[in-house]
């Protein structure tokens, strides 16, 4: 019997979510736990297994609309099972016409053809600038979708050169080609970098962000990881290193692992750290939990992991949530030093720079050392500077004797 699978919850503060991508197609039967489409939320793209084997009877929504949490994506049945009339099903399931709007296209519908289409919203946008009609062009992308090429093959093959004339007006050019004429290109904001934005530009505004900084010699770190990594199995890098000393201030330094509430300051018992990952569709911080009582090798194998996952956008929720405190290391690009924007609601972000061997004084006399520079960026508002200053110096001695983030 034909049944709804509606826009599961992602989270417990997001209302819509993006249908960002179909993994299969109607009447093409799949598989228990087999992705049945791609969900973009604000912070991270998370799939829809299936919980049973089954089959596509009806997509009710295209892909890259903004769906209410709840509302009906799709008509599923048994494998084996096919329907000849879709909209009485719908009626049968008490689904009403406002709840499936997302099935056409609007003034771009052509409904008498039985025909669905699977565009991008920037080819949609790209097509309605040009005045083009989707039903009209042939995709050349997976699963026939219609992609950016095949508008802009429309194009070229529409136009046509312009007359010479002595006195000429002006041509009128949408604003996709006025852009290509100028030399840029627009692209649409994702709901990630939306969010971003939203988000950082808040933390910005309402948190009283202060900075403590501090240069730490890291030519024991260096050994330790050359030590380590001379053992064999899970190599150890210099940023998974830092991620354990700050887990282990903190332990040190407990005042520091909270966050601000508005009625109060939540104090974790746990340490969790999470990681700033840049990825092809923005910042994305994954979490590691409870840094502090794990090994370097636990820690760092789930952090290449993580990181792996986030830059190819297949992080669940519950993996970029939770922690006070982030770790953002920019050595790897040479930067020597910069502060960080604190990720709300988290409390604290340590920019990591580039180690560099420079000139310092051992016992009055000049040599040359290896040093990195930090920056903590934290919120005043659950942390006072003595407590930051006091974890700074907690984090500095762990680093200089790192022997302490393998107790």
């Amino acid at each position: 019997m034909p049944t709804l699978l509606r826009m599961p919850g992602i989270a417990a503060d997001t209302a819509t979510a993006i249908l960002s991508e179909w993994q299969v197609q109607e009447n093409i039967p799949y598989q228990k736990d087999d992705a049945l489409a791609t969900v973009e939320t604000d912070k991270a793209l998370v799939e829809i297994e299936a919980e049973e084997a089954g089959v596509i009877l009806g997509l009710l929504v295209q892909a890259g609309t903004e769906v209410q949490i709840g509302a009906p994506i799709a008509v599923t049945g048994v494998v084996g099972e096919a329907v000849d009339d879709l909209d009485a099903v719908l009626r049968q399931l008490g689904v009403g016409a406002t709840e499936t709007a997302g099935r056409q296209d609007g003034p771009q519908s052509a409904p008498t053809t039985g025909r669905r289409l699977f565009a991008t919203p920037l080819v949609r946008r790209l097509a309605q600038e040009a005045e083009l009609d989707l039903h009209t062009i042939e995709g050349s992308g997976p699963g026939g979708r219609i992609v950016r090429r095949d508008v802009e093959r429309i194009l070229a093959e529409r136009a046509e050169p312009a007359p010479v004339a002595v006195v000429a007006a002006p041509p009128e050019h949408s604003p996709q080609q006025h852009a290509e004429q100028q030399g840029y290109v627009d692209e649409p904001h994702s709901r990630i970098r939306r969010a971003i934005a939203s988000r950082l530009a808040e933390s910005k505004r309402i948190a009283p962000h202060f900075y403590v900084r501090a240069t730490c010699r890291v030519d024991a770190l260096l050994a330790l990881r050359a030590t380590l990594n001379s053992a064999g199995g899970q190599k150890v890098s210099v940023n998974d290193l830092v991620v354990k000393a700050a887990a282990r201030a903190h332990t040190l330094v407990p005042a520091m692992n909270v966050v601000w509430n508005d009625d109060a300051i939540r104090r974790y018992q746990q340490v969790d750290i999470a990681v700033a990952v840049a990825s092809p569709r923005g910042l994305v911080t994954p979490v590691v939990r409870d840094v502090a009582r794990r090994s370097i090798s636990a820690v760092g194998a789930e952090l290449g992991e993580l990181a792996g996952r986030a830059r190819d956008g297949k992080l669940g929720q519950h993996e970029i949530e939770g922690g006070a405190f982030c770790v953002s290391n920019l050595g790897m690009y040479g930067t020597e030093e910069f502060a960080a924007i604190i990720n709300p609601p988290q409390s604290a972000i340590l920019a990591v720079g580039a180690a560099r061997q420079e000139p310092v004084v051992d016992d009055g006399a000049l040599a040359v050392g290896t040093v990195m520079r930090v920056t903590l960026s934290v919120d005043h508002r659950p942390i006072d500077g003595s407590t930051a200053a006091e974890w700074m110096r907690a984090f500095v001695g762990v680093v200089e004797n790192p022997v302490q983030i393998l107790a």
